[in-house]
């Protein structure tokens, strides 16, 4: 599926509001894409979540990170950065993608932890998660 992934990393690492349109010639019609808050099927639905980042944030982009191949699998890891309210925030992330035979995406799955990477960053939400963590994290001498 090498063939496959290269092309579709380009294009999310070249991702506008004017490019999300294309999103049908790498994904399934029936296509699912999961991360922490959306969980959608269909090249429409993933259009949606695409848009949606573009109109919420400020500058939003991804740059591609290692990739591993495996049959018609890949595990890809990126860092999405984007502004919001001034504020520029990096979450470290990977996606697992599964591949049909024709080469288009049938599983868009991203990992990424929100509260570490978004939400304990955040004015008000971000101090209680901050203690949270603190309160479950292993004392260091």
């Amino acid at each position: 599926m090498t063939t496959s992934l290269a092309p579709l990393l380009a294009w999310y690492a070249t991702l506008t509001p004017q490019s999300v349109g294309h999103a049908r010639q790498f994904y399934a019609a029936d296509a699912q894409f999961r991360d922490p808050f959306n969980d959608v099927r269909g090249v429409s639905a993933i259009e949606a979540v695409l848009h949606h980042m573009f109109t919420h944030s400020d500058h939003p982009h991804f740059i591609i990170g290692e990739r591993i191949v495996q049959g018609q699998q890949a595990f890809v890891t990126w860092t999405f950065v984007c502004t919001l309210r001034g504020v520029t925030y990096e979450v470290v992330g990977g996606t697992h993608f599964r591949f049909n035979d024709q080469g288009l995406v049938t599983l868009h799955r991203d990992y990424w932890d929100a509260a570490e990477e978004l939400l304990q960053k955040l004015p008000l939400v971000g101090a209680p998660i901050r203690w949270l963590r603190r309160r479950f994290a292993v004392p260091t001498p």
